[in-house]
């Protein structure tokens, strides 16, 4: 009796981990019996093994040791996507009954109580979190990098965050915060898991592929931290992913209807390099005119706390201006552990004349503004601009920064600017942290005698 109720626990923890069953090896449970199927998943998933000569021996009572390892096993392989709340519960119940015996089987039960919590967030009701940021600003100019005034208070983030699992194949995610002083619906979308293992998002939602591939530190991305209106495919293959978007804006500067389409393929050779191809084009909000943007980017990890990283971008902005201007970056990104006192992103970008961004402001490309047009910024007033940020974190609640940024003014006139910042860090409880910085600016942006010096609190809650 023993032995057949654990057989099917066993199968309730794993049977619905594989899509398809698996030809039974053993030759002792015949093709008729109603475990037949579970067995050979179980089998084919490496849960279970069967004794040498090639039988299951499955009407012999099992031990608690051989129990508690079977359970340990199950575990391992079990799917968080299509496991049911049953399931969950039994999995708790398995891991405190056999708690003693996975310790002496040198299993670590914590680790095993943190995969059970995973698969528990996922299943039944409403996920919350969120995030407060309130940041005060002192500066010496009254209309300088940071500020509308020489003193700002600015609550400038709260959000809460919601998600609800529906289904196997359906999650719904929105986002209630701050939107120009109001609170307002930002983000709602589903997640639709669609056959051949494409994800599919329609409505309200955001994405970041400089993020994705790390093309960015602290500042902003250039083009694709935005959130669009639409549909988001994409598609894991064995060597990376492909997605692709098509998004419909009425909203925009002229009032008419605007079309945005993008694709994205990324490779990953091995786990030293990869390769993204990128490209966007369509009638984009922010400045109402057929844009077509293209990048490519790699990166070459030399090994875990080494990594060297670049990109090439070229846009084409007809309606604005007839040449096609590119910007091309290369960037060290090292690791604390490499150096053991503090991390290391040094950064190069040169920049043609005419070339935009769709961000830009204090800490979004770098530092000072550009000069901006619209809501266009064209980072081609600088010909090329050095970005250095060090951080040392010295243990779970301090650590503290340094950056540095450099851009060379591209006309006759213009103000080379440089920005230094130092700062610390300091997390009074895991959930809650205070931020002190201080920023120097040098005739910054492209007018002169717009010198500042900022000095910024802030605090950041997250839960």
């Amino acid at each position: 009796m023993k032995k057949i109720l654990a057989l099917v626990a066993v199968v309730a923890l794993v049977a619905f981990a594989a899509p398809a069953f698996a030809a039974n090896p053993f030759m002792d449970v015949p093709m008729n019996h109603w475990a037949y199927d579970a067995v050979g998943q179980l089998a084919s998933r490496g849960v279970v093994s069967g004794y040498p000569d090639g039988s299951y021996k499955g009407n012999q009572p099992m031990t608690r040791y051989e129990m508690a390892s079977l359970v340990a096993r199950s575990l391992a392989v079990v799917d968080m996507e299509k496991a049911s709340k049953q399931d969950v519960e039994m999995l708790k119940k398995l891991v405190v009954e056999f708690k003693d015996e996975l310790d002496a089987l040198g299993v670590k039960v914590d680790k095993l109580d943190g995969r059970v919590a995973v698969l528990e967030e996922n299943l039944g009701g409403w996920k919350f979190w969120g995030e407060f940021r309130f940041d005060a600003k002192f500066a010496d100019q009254a209309d300088g990098l940071y500020t509308g005034s020489d003193v700002d208070f600015n609550l400038n983030r709260y959000r809460i965050w919601m998600s609800k699992k529906v289904d196997d194949k359906v999650k719904f995610t929105a986002r209630l915060g701050n939107a120009a002083g109001n609170v307002a619906w930002q983000r709602y979308w589903i997640d639709v898991a669609l056959p051949w293992d494409v994800n599919m998002m329609a409505g309200n939602w955001a994405y970041d592929w400089e993020d994705d591939d790390g093309l960015y530190a602290d500042n902003d991305a250039w083009f694709t931290d935005r959130a669009l209106v639409g549909f988001y495919f994409s598609k894991p293959f064995s060597m990376g992913e492909f997605a692709m978007y098509v998004t419909h804006d009425e909203n925009n500067l002229a009032g008419e209807e605007n079309y945005e389409y993008a694709a994205r393929v990324k490779f990953n050779f091995n786990e030293n390099f990869w390769l993204s191809g990128n490209y966007l084009m369509g009638d984009l909000h922010e400045i109402s005119v057929d844009v077509s943007v293209w990048w490519a980017a790699f990166g070459f990890n030399f090994n875990d706390d080494w990594a060297l990283k670049g990109a090439y971008f070229k846009e084409d902005l007809d309606d604005l201006i007839s040449e096609k201007p590119a910007a091309w970056k290369a960037i060290l990104d090292v690791k604390q552990e490499a150096l053991g006192f503090t991390s290391l992103w040094l950064e190069y970008v040169d920049f043609d004349e005419g070339f935009f961004t769709l961000t830009a402001g204090p800490w979004d490309d770098y530092g000072p503004v550009a000069f901006e047009v619209g809501d266009v910024y064209y980072m081609g007033v600088w010909d090329n601009v050095l970005f250095v940020r060090l951080n040392q974190k010295w243990n779970d609640q301090w650590s503290t920064f340094q950056r540095y940024f450099a851009g060379d003014a591209r006309y006759v006139g213009g103000e080379d600017t440089k920005n230094w910042t130092i700062g610390v860090k300091y997390y009074y409880t895991p959930a809650l942290s205070f931020e002190l910085a201080y920023d120097k600016i040098e005739n910054s942006g492209t007018m002169p005698g717009n010198d500042d010096n900022v000095i910024r609190l802030r605090t950041r809650v997250t839960f």
